[in-house]
């Protein structure tokens, strides 16, 4: 019964791109976007412990750096996907 939900499961889901260069820029302009727009969010950001340079991440810890480039990896996910999709990538 699991073997025939997971062949099933299995022939539902899509075949994702291969890897390219412009796989990794849309990635990269996601998370540079993410970074940017966590700048203009955060508005008391804990920067304990700073990053090695605080100037270029806006003051930012670690803390958002992490929670920032997450967000850029889900929103690079679906970029991806999207793109790739429509046959773009």
């Amino acid at each position: 019964m699991i073997t025939g939900f997971l062949y099933s499961t299995l022939a539902t889901i899509p075949t994702t791109v291969e890897w390219y260069p412009q796989v990794g820029l849309v990635m990269i302009i996601a998370n540079v976007f993410a970074i940017l727009l966590g700048k203009l969010v955060i508005k008391n950001p804990v920067a304990q412990p700073p990053l090695p340079m605080p100037i270029m991440f806006g003051g930012m810890g670690w803390s958002e750096l992490l929670a920032t480039m997450s967000l850029g990896h889900i929103l690079g996910l679906g970029a991806i996907l999207g793109l790739a999709n429509m046959g773009y990538l």
